[in-house]
């Protein structure tokens, strides 16, 4: 007789549902945290496996379709504070996890965040509090998957606080900041080539002043590499020749090739042989590195790679050779 009360298993879909009523009630009933709990650990379960099984395809769709019709997201973001520490981490890989699934070959995480982007102004601004900023930073980093939500987080005023955000005194939370800085500026290069196009000039001063010249070592290291990155990158050519065709640039590159941190002085000679590369060099760029010539051949003869790299060698006796050979007589 007992198997024929046996409770119906929940579909995928009966828990997201379920959550989203639970959710509704965490501002009045605290009894309901642990059903919450459970809950948010059984969709985690379903959308990563466990021990005994892997992910069900089936399942999982089920589960993201029900999950972004209705404002879920937005519910499980606005009470992630009154979480505990385990359920909060379970629901931050449930977000995570959201944004790679495809429900027929469409990622619906995209189309639900396209008319919700002010969340992203609750994940951005999470980097201020101090419990909540791993958690916010790490479902934005992956929200930034989607072009239009980088977009919208490259042109909003938040873009400015990234720069504090970094430099914060708690390391976790300032290399949280960096990681999410870097995507923004690194995954979806055509977006980011425009955005440095239409703000290069608040951007690097931005930079230059708060990164590249900050106290903390390792943003400067951080920060250099990610110069470095950006400026190769093809996609960024006319960004890049704006930059190397200023002196205050060159200076501050020629005080990071001066630092005693090995790691700072080769990803600092990564950008500074753009600007001897530059076949356009301005009048001042020259008449800098001709006055610091014998500094700069003796810097860098000096300077080698902890590896063996045959790049890097062609590349510094490119360096060594160019500014050998040039003249004063270049200003005219």
């Amino acid at each position: 007789m007992k198997s024929l009360f046996k409770s119906k298993p929940r579909t995928p879909s009966d828990i997201v549902r379920q959550t989203r009523d639970l959710l509704r009630l965490t501002n009045r009933d605290d009894d309901k945290m642990a059903e919450l709990t459970k809950n948010l650990r059984e969709m985690k379960s379903i959308l990563y496996g466990n021990s005994e099984s892997e992910p069900v395809p089936e399942a999982c769709a089920q589960l993201t379709q029900e999950f972004f019709k209705e404002n879920t997201l937005r519910l499980l973001i606005q009470c992630l504070p009154k979480l505990n520490l385990e359920a909060r981490k379970d629901a931050t890989q449930i977000v995570a996890n959201l944004q790679r699934q495809q429900v027929q070959s469409k990622l619906i995480a995209s189309d639900y965040l396209e008319t919700n982007l002010d969340l992203m102004d609750v994940l951005i601004t999470g980097y201020e509090n101090m419990d909540m900023a791993l958690h916010y930073g790490a479902m934005l980093r992956e929200c930034i998957r989607h072009q239009i939500v980088a977009k919208y987080v490259l042109d909003s005023p938040h873009m400015k606080k990234f720069f504090d955000y970094i430099q914060l005194p708690n390391f976790d939370i300032a290399a949280d900041a960096g990681a999410t800085f870097k995507e923004l500026l690194m995954r979806h290069k055509s977006t980011v080539a425009e955005f440095l196009s239409k703000n290069y000039e608040w951007f690097f001063d931005e930079y230059n002043s708060k990164l590249l010249e900050s106290s903390n070592y390792i943003t400067r290291r951080q920060a250099v590499k990610v110069l470095g990155d950006m400026l190769l990158d093809r996609t960024n050519s006319a960004v890049m020749t704006q930059y190397v065709s200023s002196r205050d640039n060159l200076r501050i590159l020629m005080n990071l090739l001066r630092e005693s941190s090995k790691s700072i002085q080769m990803e600092a000679f990564h950008v500074f042989k753009l600007f001897v590369a530059n076949q356009k060099k301005p009048a001042d760029i020259i008449s800098i590195l001709v006055a610091n010539r014998s500094k700069l051949l003796r810097l860098l003869g000096d300077l080698k790679s902890a590896k063996e790299d045959e790049q890097f060698e062609a590349d510094k006796a490119q360096v060594i050779r160019e500014i050998a050979a040039l003249e004063p007589r270049d200003l005219a």
